[in-house]
């Protein structure tokens, strides 16, 4: 990478996104919980795909979406994560090196398939999704850039990365390599059964690695195992410097020390589909955060690129970010 200096490195699960539109029954026939992120083995994921109707496959993964989201705002972004030596792989790579950012992280030497998360979107505009790990549980700390991660700016990472033992001992690796620079180290905690599945580790985490914490209120309320929206908030100040969490339709709250800051929603004419709407919130903080803007405007840039994202089909940006930004926000 010629820059120097990046803005945001995001690591974490590359997958490609089979997307379809689903009624209900049809979630109901196949077992599956709405709302809900579920791993799946290669033959349920097989079963999924064959149970959808039409759908579009796009690349995919929350932090290389977040990461696409900077790069269309106008940010420096680079991703680590792992691609199978196939088609799907293929996908992958070349969607995010159109988006504008770097990844060079070798594809899987084995014969693994490059992972794939069946999204089942429903008339209200909720997405299921049932997720194919395949070749991203070969990532491992020998993958982790530490020249990359020392020239970015915030490391980000996303909390379904945890389940892989190896990516969680990168995960670690580019968490201790970013704070021996000086750099930080930012965390989306991805799903509420994600913060389940890793409770002790994911508390852990957030006290001792994190500076800057992503989750919406259901993440958060898991996280801290409380019914209470204030008194999350409340043990999520006490655990690290800086929280940006989402509540929907109800905007979202910044927390930074004494600082709580209340950000409205950015209107929609329409919610088509929220798939991907948490990690371009946290794409909008983090470059207007890495740009050295207030809290109050990285809240907004958040707002504007969710808002654009759940405004159509798919979880990467169909209008430049950029453009936006300056025709929005100025």
């Amino acid at each position: 990478m010629s820059d120097k200096f990046v803005d945001v490195v995001g690591i974490g699960n590359a997958i490609v996104d089979v997307l379809a539109h689903t009624e209900e029954d049809v979630m109901t026939r196949l077992g599956l919980t709405k709302g809900a992120m579920m791993l799946v083995d290669a033959e349920r994921s097989a079963a999924l795909y064959d149970a959808m109707g039409a759908g579009v496959e796009v690349s995919g993964g929350s932090a290389a979406n977040t990461i696409a989201g900077i790069a269309s705002l106008g940010g420096k972004g680079a991703y680590i994560g792992k691609v199978g030596n196939d088609q799907l792989g293929g996908i992958f790579r070349h969607d995010i090196h159109a988006n504008g950012v770097y990844f060079e992280t070798p594809s899987a030497k084995s014969l693994t398939p490059t992972a794939r998360c069946m999204i089942m979107v429903t008339p209200d505009a909720e997405r299921t999704m049932s997720t194919y790990l395949g070749a991203c549980v070969e990532l491992t700390p020998d993958d982790i850039d530490a020249d990359l991660i020392t020239r970015s700016k915030v490391t980000y990472l996303e909390g379904y990365l945890w389940d892989p033992p190896a990516a969680k001992e990168a995960f670690l690796k580019a968490a201790r390599i970013a704070h021996d620079a000086g750099r930080e180290v930012s965390l989306s905690l991805s799903d509420s059964f994600c913060v389940t599945r890793h409770l002790a580790e994911f508390q852990k985490l957030v006290r001792e690695h994190v500076d800057v914490l992503f989750a919406n209120e259901s993440e958060i309320k898991a996280l801290w195992q409380t019914d209470n929206y204030d008194e999350a908030v409340a043990l999520t100040r006490e655990a690290c410097d800086i929280a940006a969490l989402t509540r929907s339709a109800k905007g979202s709250l910044i927390v930074a020390g004494d600082n709580v800051i209340e950000v409205a929603a950015f209107p929609v004419d329409r919610v088509v589909d929220v798939t991907g709407a948490g990690d371009l919130y946290a794409a909008g903080f983090l470059y207007g955060y890495t740009q050295g803007r207030d809290f109050a405007d990285c809240g907004r840039i958040a707002a504007l690129a969710a808002a654009e994202v759940i405004s159509h089909f798919g979880a990467r940006p169909e209008t430049p970010l950029s453009e936006l930004l300056l025709s929005k926000l100025g």
